[in-house]
């Protein structure tokens, strides 16, 4: 098939003209400008005529504790996970309130994915640079974000402490100069490992990344603290009754509170992309943290089905970690995409089919939240309650409602226990997965 030739597209004089007749002759645009001028597009483009559905009540709802706030980081996927873990803890101490360190799991999270970066170069020496896979390595680096088996990989390695134990630091806070630093080094090791495979000094190649991984180590502990390896928990229950539990070890900690329950946990995925088809689980190549730990799986099923699965999760008093894109038509306290008319406004649609945007690139995974509640009014869902990790000055104390119709667009991932899955899907889910590129949408919230 003949290309077109770009040259015949160009923005020419006639072009432009007749763009400039059409937008001045449009009473309209005058209009929108002028209001424009001193208004948020998301302010001006909400249609208030469904004020009534950001009622904050549900039929359904967890009692959870307050929010947390996830600063100037991508740590999303973290704070989503230890909500989901502090509220098994809660509930088997009677603590009505309390975190666990973010800081602790974020730190070895930065730590595992430089050596698994460093490894993954290592494995792709023989390419030039800029081969595609080896380009979306050194490109993509090491981030913030993550997927739920990798947050699983970290506390089953490590453990997890209360955050009184081991809190923020201005560094874990503001990640985005200590990424860009370590991503930096790490592509100069690449720079230096690829000579050294060039000249055939292949067994200098680890020697020389352990010597950056020394380097990344203090770099990292000089930025978020030195982790404890033993430590007193103290709380109140929920009738201020003081507690200690003396000389814990974050591993003892988490094997005596969490345990086993942390591999009851699944992902499933809603991408009806024609390239995954549903009821079948998928891997994403070169995605990952902890090497020896598990791999990303993730189990496709149809929407209907993934919103079964949260109602049941929620009705028996267990919150939902998930993953969505929280780009698109997200209001003040109300996430609709039916309440924002980008449409009427710039006469622009941004939400189109769920599969062509995937495809295309127009929306991907890079927020991770939790879901503690639903409001079902004859039998139909309309609205659920979710627990962000922005801090309490926004939404209603942090939380916020995203419609059903929010869901459908804009939610990829939900985290399921096992035993609300039927025995088909566990068996689907046990299958060797089948392998996705590196830059498939599936793993951006790992970006």
């Amino acid at each position: 098939m003949k290309n077109i030739d770009i040259n015949e597209e160009s923005l020419s004089k006639d072009l432009y003209s007749r763009l400039s007749k059409n937008y001045l002759k449009d009473v309209k645009n005058t209009i929108i400008r002028n209001a424009l001028n001193n208004t948020n597009i998301t302010d001006l483009a909400y249609d208030a005529s469904k004020q009534s559905e950001t009622n904050f009540v549900f039929s359904n709802e967890i009692k959870t504790m307050a929010v947390c706030n996830q600063e100037r980081s991508g740590r999303c996927w973290i704070f989503a996970g230890l909500n989901v873990l502090r509220e098994i803890v809660g509930k088997k101490l009677n603590i009505k309130n309390f975190e666990l360190s973010q800081n602790y799991v974020a730190l070895y999270d930065k730590l595992e994915k430089c050596n698994y970066m460093m490894t993954s170069i290592i494995s792709l020496l023989n390419n030039d640079p800029s081969e595609r896979v080896f380009m979306h390595v050194l490109t993509n680096g090491i981030q913030d974000g993550g997927q739920w088996d990798m947050f699983k990989n970290l506390v089953k390695k490590y453990g997890i402490v209360p955050q009184s134990v081991f809190k923020e630091t201005f560094q874990s806070s503001n990640t985005h100069l200590l990424t860009t630093v370590l991503n930096s080094y790490i592509r100069n090791f690449a720079f230096e490992a690829k000579k050294l495979k060039e000249t055939r000094k292949v067994k200098e190649i680890s020697i020389l990344k352990e010597k950056y991984l020394t380097n990344i180590y203090n770099a990292i502990l000089n930025s978020f603290g030195v982790p404890p390896t033993k430590f007193n928990f103290e709380y109140y229950d929920i009738e201020d009754k003081y507690h200690i539990e003396k000389d814990l070890t974050p591993k003892a900690f988490f094997d005596k509170y969490i345990g086993k329950t942390i591999d009851e946990y699944v992902s499933i995925i809603n991408s009806p992309t024609e390239d995954k088809p549903f009821n079948k689980v998928y891997t994403i190549d070169y995605l990952n943290n902890v090497i020896e730990g598990d791999p990303i799986k993730h189990l496709n099923l149809p929407m209907d089905r993934v919103k079964e699965l949260v109602e049941k999760q929620i009705s028996n008093n267990e919150v939902v970690w998930f993953g969505s894109d929280v780009g698109f038509y997200r209001g003040k306290e109300y996430w609709d995409d039916e309440s924002l008319s980008l449409q009427g406004l710039f006469q622009i649609d941004t939400k189109w089919d769920k599969a062509g945007m995937l495809d295309f690139h127009a929306s991907v995974m890079n927020h991770a939240m939790v879901i503690t509640g639903f409001n079902k009014v004859d039998g139909v869902v309309n609205r659920y309650k979710i627990q962000n990790s922005w801090g309490s000055k926004v939404g209603t104390n942090g939380y916020f409602v995203m419609s059903d119709s929010w869901f459908d667009s804009f939610v990829y991932q939900v985290v399921i226990l096992k035993k609300y899955l039927t025995k088909e899907e566990l068996d689907a889910y046990n299958k060797e997965p089948i392998h996705l590129d590196p830059w498939d949408p599936m793993g951006t919230l790992a970006d």
